[in-house]
């Protein structure tokens, strides 16, 4: 895990020269996806004998939180392409499994997601020994810079959710480059038009014979990437934080009006009380979140057929709490730092708005009291919580 987290790091010092800039201009993150697959972020989850790194979700989730620090956007883009990748064994069959892995790990190809539960689904028709989708998402992480999407919809007449993986870029498949939003301004996250995407039946992820057989751990996709959100929350959180310390270090001055004047602001008592507070809420967000990564990393690396509803569940209650103290915590970094920097502190120059405005942005993604009732419900009544597409 440390070397992967070291490139990483590497990585993200990149990302970090122009982060401020290139969140200002908005423009398609193509050299960016570029650094991360020259890196070989891109495939640390795919087969070694493919070429991939052979790892663990435990370090895949290290990894997102490293380049989150620098880049929230680059950091929720490489977590999506993990799920994503990872989609055909949460649902595929074995055989299904092996060609996805073995084409997008030898191809260094990158992945986005057309699956937005939110919206009426895509329908799925059928054409012989073809599925043809059709519909429109308003929301597609990885839009223009993926090689593979995943489309999920409905076969017309029944109530069958059908995932496929298709390439990216086709005619029937067109990005409409409409994210607009206040943060993760960077995530090719707008809506999306699906017409006439022509799957083979035998593509369909985990049907046999033209039928769906169930495991629990088809489960895992949503307690997966739950916390991947919480991982890159806590990325930008620690950057807001690594940014605001570093400032206060070379720019903050002392106050001179307190009746207790000190000579630098590292010596003013509410500074160092302010940092000391964030810093171990951080701390302690960090360790929760490691313990649920630890946790879903072994039930995601284990056999499918082994997972019962049970260790789902208690590894998703874990992952629920994690998310909140994450969001918790990093909101209230991205505010207080602007009372620990100082006023100067707010120009556009140093972009200290935009882990607020990144964390902001994404935490709306499903209401986090939700999530605080899913741990309450177990703490209180003991019941996991029931697998929805968002829970």
């Amino acid at each position: 895990m440390t070397d992967w987290i070291e490139r990483a790091r590497e990585v993200a010092a990149k990302l970090a020269v122009d982060a401020v800039e290139r969140d200002r201009r908005g423009e398609t993150p193509y050299q960016e996806v570029r650094l991360l697959k020259d890196n070989g972020l891109v495939t640390l989850l795919g087969p070694a004998e493919h070429g991939g790194g052979g790892q663990t979700w435990e370090t895949a989730y290290r990894v997102i939180r490293e380049i989150a620090k620098a880049d929230g956007s680059i950091g929720q883009l490489l977590g999506y392409h993990y799920l994503w990748a990872w989609a055909a064994r949460l649902v595929a069959t074995d055989a299904q499994v092996a060609a996805v892995e073995e084409l997008y790990t030898t191809g260094n190809l990158f992945f986005g997601g057309a699956v937005n539960p939110r919206d009426a689904d895509l329908t799925i028709t059928e054409d012989g020994d073809s599925l043809v989708y059709h519909g429109h998402k308003s929301f597609s992480t990885g839009g223009k810079v993926s090689d593979l999407t995943v489309l999920e919809g409905v076969l017309e007449g029944t109530d069958d959710h059908i995932f496929a993986i298709v390439p990216s870029q086709q005619e029937g498949i067109t990005f409409h480059d409409d994210w607009d939003n206040i943060g993760q301004r960077l995530t090719e996250s707008g809506s999306v038009t699906i017409s006439g995407v022509r799957v083979p039946w035998e593509s369909a992820a985990g049907y046999v014979d033209r039928r769906f057989r169930p495991l629990v751990y088809n489960t895992l996709n949503v307690p997966a990437i739950q916390l991947v959100f919480a991982n890159f929350y806590l990325g930008i959180a620690q950057g807001a934080l690594e940014t605001a310390l570093a400032y206060t270090r070379e720019h903050t001055r002392a106050w001179p009006y307190g009746g207790d004047d000190k000579q630098a602001a590292s010596e003013e008592w509410y500074i160092l009380e302010g940092y000391g507070d964030l810093q171990a809420k951080l701390w302690a967000a960090e360790a929760l979140v490691d313990k649920a990564g630890t946790a879903i990393s072994r039930v995601l690396h284990a056999p499918r057929e082994e997972l019962t509803p049970e260790a789902r569940g208690e590894v998703a209650v874990l992952i629920a709490a994690a998310k909140q103290r994450a969001v918790d915590t990093g909101l209230e970094i991205g505010t207080k730092i602007f009372e620990l920097t100082g006023a100067r502190a707010s120009a556009s120059k140093y972009g200290l708005d935009r882990f607020w405005r990144n964390l902001r942005t994404h935490s709306l993604h499903d209401p986090l009291p939700y999530k605080r009732r899913e741990v309450g419900a177990y703490a209180l009544l003991g019941e996991y919580p029931t697998p929805t597409w968002y829970t």
